[in-house]
C-alpha cells in the first residue's frame, strides 16, 4: 500500500481511550489515519504488544503526561507505509519493529506515525507477532544491563523476575556478554529460566537469594519493594542496582556504598539492530503467551490484569 493509497483511505480502526479507568474504557472506533511529520515513519501495524505500563496509563497513573483521547500501544511491528520529510533510511514495504514514544499516539491501531530514529528492521527470523513482543522488554533489559549497569564479561549479575519478559531478555543478554547470572523466579518458571542460560536459579517463594548472592557487580530489579531493599545489601561496594518498577531508596544505597538507578526504555534503533542480530543467530529468543485481535483489546487488558500469563500478550491487526 503506497502513501497515496493510505491517505486516500483516510480512516482507520483504532482502540481509543476517552476517559481513564478499567479495561472497559477501551473502545474500538474509526479515526483518521495519522500523517507522518518531519522525521517520522508511517507504519501499517501488524501486531502490538500489551504491557503493564499501558494499563497504568489507561488507569490515569500518568495523566499529567497525556491528553485525552489517546491511543495506547508502544511496542509494535509492522511495515512501512510511507515516510515524512527528511527520512531516507526506510522505504515502503520494509518490515520493521519499534518501541515508540509513550507521549504520542500508539499502535493499537491500523496505522501509526512514529519517529524514524526509534525504528529498525525487524529480525528476519520472527513473524510480526513475535517481533512485537521484543522492543519494550528487550530495550529495557539491554539498556538497564549495559548502559546503566555497565555490565561486562566476567562480572556477576542478579536478575529478579527472570521468568518475565524483561527478566528473560536480561538473562540472555547477560550470558551473551559473558557475565555470570543468578536469577530469581517462581517454581513453575525455574526450568524455563535455566534454559535461558542462568547459572543459578532461586525459587523466590521458597528460598532467599542472599544465600547464593553476595558481592555482586550488578542487580536488575523488576520486582521492587522489599526485594529491592534486600538487593542493595548483596552488592559489592560500588556495585550498581538498576530498577524498573520504582525508584530505589537513595539513602539506603548510600549507606551500603552502592549506586542505585531507575530505568525506562528509550527508543533506539541502534539497540534494536543489535538485539535483532542476536535473535537471528539464535542466541536470544522471545516467548508469546496469548494473542487477541485488535478489536478485543479490552479482553487483552482484562487478561493482563488477571496475571499469570506466561509470555507476552500481543494484539494482532488485520
Amino acid at each position: 500500500m503506497t502513501m497515496t493509497q493510505v491517505m486516500m483511505k483516510a480512516i482507520m480502526k483504532a482502540i481509543m481511550v476517552h476517559r481513564y479507568g478499567g479495561p472497559e474504557v477501551l473502545t474500538y472506533e474509526s479515526v483518521p489515519v495519522p500523517t507522518p511529520g518531519a522525521g517520522d515513519v508511517l507504519l501499517k501495524v501488524e501486531a502490538a504488544g500489551v504491557n503493564p505500563g499501558e494499563a497504568k496509563i489507561r488507569r490515569g497513573d500518568f495523566a499529567e503526561y497525556h491528553t485525552l483521547p489517546l491511543i495506547l500501544g508502544y511496542d509494535l511491528a509492522g511495515t512501512v507505509a510511507g515516510v515524512g520529510p527528511g527520512v531516507t533510511q526506510f522505504a515502503a514495504g520494509d518490515a520493521v519493529y519499534t518501541n515508540s514514544d509513550s507521549n504520542r499516539s500508539g499502535g493499537y491501531a491500523e496505522f501509526v506515525a512514529v519517529r524514524a530514529s526509534g525504528v529498525a528492521l525487524r529480525p528476519r527470523t520472527l513473524d510480526a507477532v513475535h517481533a512485537a513482543s521484543v522492543p519494550l522488554a528487550g530495550l529495557t533489559a539491554w539498556q538497564a544491563l549495559f548502559k546503566e549497569g555497565g555490565l561486562t564479561a566476567g562480572q556477576t549479575v542478579l536478575i529478579h523476575g527472570a521468568g518475565g519478559a524483561v527478566g528473560a531478555f536480561a538473562v540472555q543478554f547477560a550470558k551473551v556478554r559473558g557475565a555470570r547470572v543468578i536469577a530469581t523466579a517462581p517454581g513453575d518458571d525455574l526450568d524455563y529460566v535455566r534454559g535461558l542460560g542462568a547459572d543459578v536459579v532461586v525459587d523466590y517463594r521458597t528460598g532467599r537469594f542472599e544465600d547464593v548472592a553476595r558481592d555482586l557487580d550488578a542487580v536488575l530489579d523488576t520486582i521492587g519493594g522489599e526485594t529491592q531493599t534486600r538487593s542493595l545489601r548483596v552488592l559489592r561496594p560500588g556495585g550498581v542496582l538498576v530498577a524498573t518498577p520504582a525508584p530505589p531508596d537513595q539513602q539506603e544505597a548510600q549507606a551500603q556504598g552502592v549506586i542505585a538507578k531507575m530505568v525506562g526504555a528509550e527508543p533506539s534503533a541502534a539497540d534494536l539492530i543489535e538485539i535483532a542480530a542476536l535473535i537471528d543467530v539464535g542466541r536470544v529468543k522471545t516467548r508469546i503467551g496469548l494473542t487477541f485481535p485488535l478489536s478485543e483489546a479490552r479482553q487483552a487488558h482484562e487478561r493482563l490484569e488477571k496475571g499469570g500469563t506466561r509470555g507476552k500478550i500481543v494484539l494482532t491487526v488485520p
